[in-house]
């Protein structure tokens, strides 16, 4: 019974992911930074990680930019290729911080997560574009992973006791 309802919970981590990044691209952003958004679909990666582990975490984050890129029409264009990087990245060091560093909050693991997905998205930019200058972006980026990620960690933490009901 217990392999069931974690395959059914994964899958459940999978479409919600899938459904905010898709909604979250299609909704206009509204600030002056290109490409800065909430990044509500972390939500769902850091909901992973905390309940099953990394190698879940790491599954969910690849099908969610998977599923969410062949949905919007985007896969294998460069929009998918920062996200995957963005996303792998954010992970990984998510990750770390869960599992080594315990004097992290959820929160402050999402906000360190969503820094870590906005250097992500553009180191590979830079190999896109093949220019270092886009770093120059960084500073900005990081300031609104500030808010983007504390508004995350927030969400993902009140939704944490009802996930760990059993």
């Amino acid at each position: 019974m217990y392999k069931t309802r974690k395959l059914i919970e994964i899958a459940m981590f999978v479409t919600l992911g899938t459904v905010l990044h898709v909604m979250e691209a299609t909704v206009p952003n509204p600030l002056p930074l290109p490409g800065a958004k909430l990044g509500l679909a972390n939500i769902v990666t850091l909901l992973a990680l905390i309940r099953y582990g990394f190698k879940t975490s790491i599954a969910v984050a690849l099908m969610r930019v998977l599923f969410g890129s062949l949905l919007s029409g985007t896969f294998l264009s460069p929009s998918f290729m920062l996200s995957l990087s963005g996303a792998f990245v954010s992970t990984g060091i998510m990750n770390i911080l869960y599992y080594f560093v315990p004097a992290f909050s959820v929160i402050g693991i999402s906000i360190i997560g969503a820094a870590a997905h906005n250097m992500g998205q553009l180191m590979a930019a830079s190999l896109l574009v093949q220019t270092k200058g886009i770093f120059y972006y960084l500073p900005f980026l990081l300031i609104f992973s500030l808010p983007a990620g504390f508004s995350t960690g927030l969400i993902t933490k009140l939704l944490l006791p009802y996930l760990q009901r059993e």
